[in-house]
């Protein structure tokens, strides 16, 4: 889910609306980064654009190249848009350094090939990008719902340093919920996230620097919805790394454990 190509001279974009093409549902089982277990998945680290022998020039902020060529392959036979699009995700410790910027579809169809994905249907490959963007833009909207607090206290807005994909690393709720799945089928999903991901954001201290904090984002894919399009379902959270991340995160819960209490007591008619 965080394919980004950093571009120092980038201007934030607003995602208006939903970017996914619905009249057409996307090939999800060729998406790059949708992999993983279940129906809807296929390996993302097997899509990974990264050489895993260390070869090439690689950002220490994504790990990846800093550039993937976005010249047509041989034999290709759709031209893909080659523009890349910004994300609204500020990027690095200062405003000059702009915002993460998203792969054009031709990078994202070379990135595959690169790493033996042949099958993947040229035709795909606009809606795989959309999407990952999407959900992308959708985890950064959450983690600022959960630095608001923070923000209104400093009046800096967050920043995302650096990301890592772990695909294969089941956080310690996902491995509860899959349990919780087993024993109550009726009311937990048995599918494990289809993604995972560690986004480290860039707090204000107050004080004119920063502070690091670890976010853990699990990707689930859920049930098509009455139109026949998939649907997605991301947790967002603080990893709990410290004391101030757990206090955040019952905080919140609480918060909301309360919001709907009140409302089945009528309160909040």
């Amino acid at each position: 889910m965080g394919f980004f190509w950093a571009d120092k001279q980038a201007t934030a974009a607003t995602l208006a609306k939903c970017p996914i093409d619905h009249h057409a549902k996307p090939d999800v089982s060729a998406c790059p980064v949708m992999a993983g277990k279940g129906p809807a998945a296929a390996g993302l680290a097997a899509a990974c654009p990264v050489k895993k022998d260390g070869s090439g020039s690689l950002n220490p902020m994504n790990n990846m190249p800093y550039e993937i060529s976005s010249v047509r392959m041989p034999g290709q036979q759709i031209e893909l848009p080659t523009a890349r699009t910004m994300s609204t995700i500020p990027r690095g410790t200062d405003e000059s350094d702009g915002v993460w910027e998203y792969p054009s579809p031709q990078q994202m169809f070379n990135a595959m090939m690169r790493k033996g994905k042949d099958e993947v249907p040229e035709d795909a490959v606009e809606s795989m990008v959309d999407v990952h963007n999407f959900l992308n833009e959708g985890a950064w909207q959450v983690i600022l719902e959960w630095e608001q607090k923070h923000t209104v206290e400093t009046r800096v807005d967050p920043r995302l340093l650096r990301f890592t994909g772990r695909p294969h690393d089941l956080s310690p709720r996902a491995q509860a919920y899959g349990l919780l799945g087993k024993l109550f089928p009726e009311h937990f999903t048995r599918e494990p996230p289809f993604d995972r991901h560690d986004w480290t954001v860039l707090r204000a201290d107050g004080k004119g620097g920063w502070n690091e904090v670890r976010y853990v984002i699990d990707y689930y894919g859920g049930p098509d919805d009455p139109h026949g399009m998939p649907t997605f379902f991301l947790d967002v959270r603080p990893a709990l790394d410290n004391f101030g991340n757990a206090f955040d995160r019952a905080a919140k819960y609480t918060l909301s454990y309360q919001h709907l209490w009140d409302k089945a007591m009528g309160k909040d008619l």
